[in-house]
C-alpha cells in the first residue's frame, strides 16, 4: 500500500510518533507567575519547602492532651487520674504547659502546648468534678498527633520541574505560603484553514461551500491541552499565499497547524510547503489509521507542522493520537507516571460487532450507556466528515492494526 505520495507504505502510527519524537524541539520559555493563575500550567523549576508543615505539633482529635507516659496501663476497669490544668483555644500558642500527671483540654487541629505528647479522644475519657480526669485508655507517644514536620520538611522537593499543576498542586503551594512559581509559557499554536469552499461560520453558505468547523474545534482542543490557539484565517487555495501565512505563523506560534490540506490535489499544497521552509521538512505523509489517513506531519527549525484532513471527525482523531502528546512536550511537561493512560478511560461492553481492516488502526467515536448497572459503548457510525459523529460521542474506542475489529459484549478498557 502506497502512501498519498506515491512513495512508501503509509507509516504506522507508532511509526509516525517515533518520528515525531525523535526531533528536537525548540525550548520554551519560561515566565514567573502567582498561583492564582497557575491552575493547569507546567513548572519550570522545582519548588523547595521553605518551612516545616504544619509547623507545629497539632492535634488530630477533639480531647485531651497529655504525656503518654501517664496513661500507661490506663483501662475502663483501672483508669489513670489526671488533673486538667487549662485549654488550648485553636489560632493561638498555648499559653500553658503541661506537668507530669497534668491534662489540657484540646480541639482538632489544636497545638500541643509543651510537655504533652499525645491527644486521648474524649470517647476514652471521663470528666470527675472540675478538674479531674479519668483517662480509660493508654495512648502511645504522638498518637492523634501530627508532627511539626510529618507533612512537609524544609527543603523539601514539593513539586518537581515538568510537573502539570492540579487544583491540590495549588492548594499545597498557599498552604507553604509560596505565592509564586517559575512555569513554561504555554505554546502558541496557529491554525490556518484552507480551501475555496470554505467560509467564515457568520456569512451565508451558497451551493458547495462549507463552513469553517475546523479552526473551532482545534482551538477547543488546544486549550484544553495547556496551549494558546492563534487563528491565522482561511486561506484560498494558493500556494504563495499558503506558503507566506505558514511562515509569519512560524515567527507566532510553536507550532503549525494546516487544516484542509493534506489530500492529494493539484490544488493542495501543504507538503510543498513544509519541504521549501526548512530542514527536516516533511516527515510522513500518510499513516495507517482510520479517519486521518492522509496526515501529513513535518518539522522545520524544531516547529512541528502538521497537515490535516478537513474531514471534522479526522481532525480530532489525529489532534488526539499525534498532536496532543507534542502539545504537551512542547509545554515542557513530562510524564512521570508512566504506568496511568493519558487521557480518562473507563471499562464498557460493546455494543455490536464492528469489523477493522487489518493493517489499520481505527478509532471508532462511541457513546456511553448504562443498562442493568453495567456501562455500555455505543459506536457512532458515519463518514469522517460528519459532525454528528463528533456531537454525539462521549469518546473513542481503538482497534489496534493487527485485530480484525470487536465482537459485541466485549469488555473493553
Amino acid at each position: 500500500m502506497k502512501d498519498l505520495l506515491g512513495r512508501e507504505d503509509a507509516v504506522t502510527v507508532e511509526k509516525a510518533l517515533s518520528l515525531l519524537y525523535e526531533q528536537k524541539l525548540q525550548t520554551p520559555s519560561t515566565e514567573n507567575t502567582g498561583i492564582e493563575n497557575a491552575y493547569g500550567r507546567v513548572l519550570s523549576a522545582d519548588v523547595i519547602s521553605p518551612e516545616n508543615l504544619p509547623g507545629f505539633n497539632r492535634s488530630t482529635m477533639d480531647g485531651y492532651a497529655v504525656n503518654a507516659t501517664d496513661t500507661f496501663g490506663a483501662s475502663d476497669s483501672m483508669p489513670a487520674y489526671l488533673t486538667v490544668t487549662g485549654e488550648v483555644h485553636m489560632g493561638t500558642k498555648p499559653d500553658i504547659s503541661l506537668s507530669r500527671g497534668g491534662a489540657a483540654v484540646i480541639p482538632t487541629g489544636g497545638m500541643l502546648p509543651v510537655g504533652a505528647d499525645a491527644v486521648v479522644m474524649y470517647e476514652h475519657t471521663n470528666r470527675v468534678g472540675e478538674d479531674m480526669l479519668e483517662v480509660m485508655k493508654a495512648v502511645a507517644p504522638n498518637e492523634n498527633v501530627i508532627l511539626a514536620d510529618e507533612d512537609v520538611k524544609e527543603g523539601d522537593v514539593i513539586l518537581r520541574a515538568g510537573q502539570r499543576l492540579r487544583p491540590q498542586d495549588i492548594g499545597a503551594l498557599a498552604g507553604l505560603g509560596i505565592l509564586n512559581i517559575d512555569v513554561f509559557k504555554k505554546p502558541v499554536v496557529a491554525i490556518i484553514s484552507t480551501g475555496d469552499e470554505v467560509i467564515p461560520p457568520d456569512k451565508p453558505r451558497a451551493a458547495g461551500e462549507v463552513r469553517d468547523i475546523n479552526s473551532y474545534n482545534l482551538a477547543g482542543l488546544i486549550i484544553r491541552g495547556g496551549g494558546i490557539p492563534l487563528k491565522k484565517g482561511i486561506i484560498s487555495d494558493d500556494f504563495d499565499l499558503l506558503r507566506a501565512t505558514v511562515r509569519e505563523s512560524m515567527q507566532e506560534a510553536q507550532m503549525v497547524l494546516i487544516s484542509g490540506g493534506s489530500s492529494v490535489g493539484t490544488r493542495d499544497y501543504t507538503s510543498r510547503v513544509i519541504d521549501e521552509l526548512g530542514h527536516p521538512g516533511i516527515l510522513f505523509h500518510g499513516v495507517s489509521i482510520k479517519p486521518g489517513k492522509p496526515l501529513i506531519g513535518g518539522m522545520v527549525n524544531g516547529i512541528p507542522l502538521f497537515g490535516l484532513p478537513g474531514h471534522p471527525a479526522a481532525v480530532s482523531v489525529c489532534f488526539e493520537t499525534f498532536i496532543e502528546p507534542l502539545l504537551k512536550k512542547i509545554s515542557g511537561e513530562k510524564r512521570r507516571k508512566k504506568l496511568l493512560p493519558s487521557g480518562r478511560t473507563v471499562r464498557a461492553f460493546f455494543g455490536r460487532n464492528i469489523s477493522s481492516s487489518t493493517g489499520r488502526e481505527d478509532h471508532i467515536r462511541v457513546a456511553l450507556e448504562l443498562r442493568d448497572n453495567c456501562l455500555w459503548a455505543r459506536p457512532i457510525l458515519g463518514k469522517s466528515g460528519l459532525i454528528r459523529t463528533l456531537v454525539e460521542a462521549d469518546g473513542t474506542v481503538i482497534i489496534p492494526l493487527n485485530k480484525n475489529g470487536i465482537t459485541r459484549e466485549k469488555q473493553l478498557r
